[in-house]
């Protein structure tokens, strides 16, 4: 169960994964050696899975990204399986998200220009024998990058 003192360690830890125990302690009014503690309780029972830097995409020359919906056509755990590995192995795919609704799976892709694009959705994903077809969109500009889960 998480106490007000969590949740605000959490809400600074998403804005911040760099802050020492020192600045947490001082930020939660604890002790350096208690903030220390509660990020690792945290840690370890999973509140915090992991740190990781947010990189630019138009600095690495990403300059497209885009989400594509993939429909199978058959649904049966072989082709949900293969379809799984063949997503884990493609680093344009960044995210992945299996779906209700018409589409069987979102896929959320970062590629360095179209002709890129054009490429992982006709050499990569359709010729994969459970797709049947793809849509996709691509995105214009980005209102809101990826946010801080609401602690």
């Amino acid at each position: 169960m998480l106490d007000p003192t969590d949740t605000k360690l959490l809400a600074a830890l998403q804005k911040d994964a760099h802050l020492t125990a020192q600045q947490l302690g001082d930020l939660l009014n604890l002790s350096p050696s208690q903030a220390g503690r509660r990020r690792q309780r945290l840690e370890a029972e999973g509140y915090i899975e992991g740190y990781s830097a947010r990189l630019n995409p138009a600095k690495l020359g990403l300059a497209v990204q885009g989400f594509v919906q993939v429909h199978l056509g058959s649904h049966g755990p072989e082709q949900s399986k293969g379809f799984a590995r063949l997503v884990a192995s493609q680093p344009q795919i960044t995210s992945a998200w299996t779906m209700t609704g018409e589409a069987d799976y979102l896929l959320r892709v970062y590629c360095a220009d179209l002709q890129a694009l054009n490429a992982l959705i006709h050499e990569i994903l359709l010729p994969h024998p459970g797709v049947s077809r793809v849509q996709s969109q691509i995105v214009m500009a980005q209102l809101k990058r990826d946010a801080p889960l609401p602690t």
